[in-house]
């Protein structure tokens, strides 16, 4: 049966990286190609399968964390990052840090990849835990959690978008609706789970490499206008692509323009073009200096980005074998809600995938035939889908390999904190659609 490979494998992968401390990226690969033996793959494919993954994880996310970590740690040297958490303190206080980073977290991440956003607001909460000497899950799970619940929930993120279209439901409708349900799940949720002690319990230290450890004076650090503009650049690039593609359905040289520059990877390079005039020679700083500050982000990504194409890998592994055409041949039939069942189909492969845009995608194509007669609304049945696809982040998701590798945490403890998060706002999203299609049904919308 594939979910219990899944299940074992999971198993094996814990063993090898808790008990025997095998290195996460060798643990992957090996649990990998066992499970491509098992699943019937050809020797002779595997490679090709292992490779096909990793390129493909790599491909969407060395460019992204590779600008955004070269990004950070210019600002981090320069002392950018600590004027903004300065700011951030004087404006706040250390008391309200956590909701200015969910406040700071959701306006982001409403446009913005999951990857993108956590790379452009990391240096700023590892500062905040610095400059306070807060645990860094304090801080940084809130960050975290809001960008999850935007990430999955709303369009114009790629799964929900997918999703959309799959219904042909209106995507600023589904993101009107979907906003209702993301904002206080994930606000509860953020603010919550840093003070269940099993989280308290834990204490990370940064990991060394991704920050400046420097104190600033303040006549040290550059003023809070080029700190603020240089952090939001990216933001104002990718959301202005963003709004423009959904406002807009004609096409010309100008759209094309703006879709450039508004992609992740060029919207990032033209930021670190900028923070390395705006925080090198403008401040007196030499070029050489903003390059070892480049030079040493890079080294300290490398296990980073090896372990999440590894996860990549994994992923592919799984998919390769068929686990998403046995669970739809499972599904097919079950005669429950649409609603739920169009969720439960999602969260199924999100636990035997690992990627929350492959679930959703193949739960899309699933879940389609319950739309035509159910009487459901294709945006409420694209939320269904998109909140089902969040829960259970384990060991077969790459993004799980970069919470646990940003905030340093031994896996056992990433699962405790993200795969316990994402489980719960998944079945507060499915809630939250429930109540959705009796308001719309109450209103005959």
């Amino acid at each position: 049966m594939p979910l219990v490979v899944v299940g074992i494998s999971v198993l094996v992968l814990l063993v090898l990286m808790t008990k025997l401390r095998l290195n996460g990226f060798a643990a992957l690969l090996l649990v990998a190609v066992g499970v491509a033996v098992v699943q019937g793959i050809g020797l002779e494919e595997i490679p090709d399968v292992l490779s096909t993954g990793i390129g493909d994880q790599i491909g969407d996310t060395m460019l992204t964390i590779g600008l955004g970590a070269m990004v950070g740690r210019v600002m981090g040297d320069s002392g950018a990052a600590q004027r903004i958490a300065d700011k951030i303190l004087a404006i706040c206080g250390p008391r309200w840090v956590q909701v200015a980073m969910v406040v700071t977290a959701m306006v982001i991440g409403v446009t913005m990849f999951y990857e993108v956003a956590f790379v452009i607001i990391v240096p700023v909460a590892f500062t905040l835990v610095r400059v306070t000497r807060s645990n860094l899950l304090w801080v940084g799970l809130p960050m975290s959690i809001a960008l999850s619940t935007m990430h999955s929930f709303l369009p114009p993120h790629p799964g929900p978008t997918a999703v959309a279209a799959t219904f042909h439901a209106s995507v600023g409708l589904t993101l009107f609706y979907g906003l209702f349900i993301a904002v206080p799940a994930g606000a509860l949720i953020a603010l919550l789970w840093p003070r269940l002690p099993f989280v308290r319990a834990m204490n990370p230290s940064i990991p060394k490499g991704l920050v400046s450890e420097r104190v600033f004076e303040d006549e040290e650090m550059p003023g809070i206008g080029w700190s603020l503009a240089v952090a939001l650049l990216p933001v104002v690039l990718i959301a202005g692509a963003a709004v423009t593609e959904l406002s807009t359905s004609s096409s010309n040289a100008f759209l094309h323009f703006v879709a450039f520059i508004g992609s992740a990877p060029i919207a990032l390079l033209l930021t670190l073009l900028v923070a390395i005039w705006a925080f090198g020679p403008r401040i007196g700083r030499s070029l050489a200096e903003v390059s070892t500050s480049c030079k040493e982000a890079a080294q300290a990504m490398a296990m980073i980005l090896l372990v999440i194409g590894a996860g990549g890998a994994f992923k592919n592994v799984l998919v390769e074998g068929g686990i998403s055409d046995y669970i739809k041949d499972t599904t097919d039939g079950w005669s429950i809600s649409p609603i739920i069942l169009a969720w439960l189909i999602a969260a199924i492969l999100r636990v035997a995938l690992g990627s929350a845009t492959v679930a959703v995608v193949t739960a899309s194509g699933v879940a389609l035939p319950l739309l035509a007669g159910s009487g459901v609304s294709p945006e409420v049945m694209v939320l269904a889908v998109s909140c089902g696809s969040i829960a259970f982040s384990h060991v077969n998701d790459p993004g799980f390999w970069m919470f646990k590798e940003y905030f340093n945490l031994s896996v056992l403890d990433a699962i405790k904190a993200r795969t316990t998060y994402t489980t719960v706002l998944a079945i507060l999203g499915l809630g939250g659609v429930l109540v959705l299609e009796q308001v719309l049904d109450a209103l005959n919308l």
